[in-house]
């Protein structure tokens, strides 16, 4: 009993936004980690007597103008989703945070070439850049991947510079200098430490941007290919029968939004948790 206030005490302590962005995230990690072992039907079963059906008994969401049931190709896609989204935050991590921690420690020529190579990438939204990608060398999740990454890693790399740039003007910085530390000791043992909550909270709204991209390429169908679930590549096959069958839409769009949203909120709670400053709302 004591345990259990002790821990409803600490949750109440914790930003609103931190709580509600992790259960919706919780939420649709928890339906792709349900579909690797269960699903309603097999996301990809073509039943061409029974397309184009409202939700049932049978069909919680109905189904597709292929007869597929829309819940499962729900949750595979939540799946493909966060899949895509992981790998090009991750990726763009591993490139961009030690660029940016290159960045602050090498001084005026380094932090100059980091920053005008961010300013090119930068020239190139992701999606642009992900079209290219795209036409070179074809449609495909992996050259979505590459193209996000490519974006992420610009911007985690600016990020991560600024905040490496204020950790190094610090007094103990300066402290570890005088010692007779090494930039790469400093920058690993005391710069990393105090930029790694920036990083986690950008790379979180990152991964945010990251499902949005996916699910515009897959719409223009550069995405994720047929016949795996897509929400993306959901909508834009909905909009044929928008007038005849409009939840077909609603229920992809639904969870891109609800997948958006609680990673938004929860980058959001985990800045105001670690920032205090920057806090902009109360506990529960």
């Amino acid at each position: 009993m004591i345990r259990t206030l002790l821990l409803i005490r600490s949750l109440r302590r914790l930003p609103a936004p931190l709580l509600l962005g992790a259960v919706l995230t919780g939420l649709v990690v928890g339906v792709a980690l349900l579909s690797l072992a269960w699903t309603p039907f097999p996301a990809e079963q073509v039943r061409v007597l029974a397309r184009l059906r409202g939700p049932s008994a049978e069909h919680w969401l109905g189904t597709d103008h292929f007869g597929r049931d829309v819940l499962s190709m729900i949750m595979v896609g939540a799946r493909n989703s966060l899949a895509v989204g992981a790998a090009a935050v991750a990726l763009g991590a591993a490139a961009g945070v030690p660029l940016g921690l290159l960045a602050a420690a090498a001084g005026r020529w380094g932090d100059e070439a980091v920053a005008r190579m961010g300013d090119l990438v930068f020239a190139f939204p992701a999606v642009l850049t992900a079209i290219l990608l795209t036409a070179v060398l074809g449609a495909g999740a992996v050259n979505v991947v590459l193209a996000l990454a490519l974006f992420n890693a610009a911007v985690l790399a600016r990020v991560t510079r600024g905040a490496a740039l204020a950790v190094w003007r610090r007094e103990f910085v300066r402290a570890a200098l005088a010692l007779g530390r090494g930039p790469l000791s400093v920058t690993l043992v005391h710069v990393l430490p105090n930029v790694a909550g920036v990083v986690v909270v950008q790379a979180t709204v990152l991964f945010a941007v990251a499902i949005v991209n996916e699910a515009a390429l897959s719409y223009l169908g550069l995405g994720i290919q047929p016949p795996s679930p897509s929400w993306g590549k959901m909508l834009g096959d909905a909009q044929t029968f928008l007038f005849t069958n409009p939840l077909q839409a609603v229920f992809p769009g639904v969870a891109i939004a609800l997948s958006v949203l609680g990673l938004n909120l929860l980058g959001d709670g985990l800045r105001d948790l670690l920032d205090p400053r920057h806090r902009t709302s109360g506990v529960l």
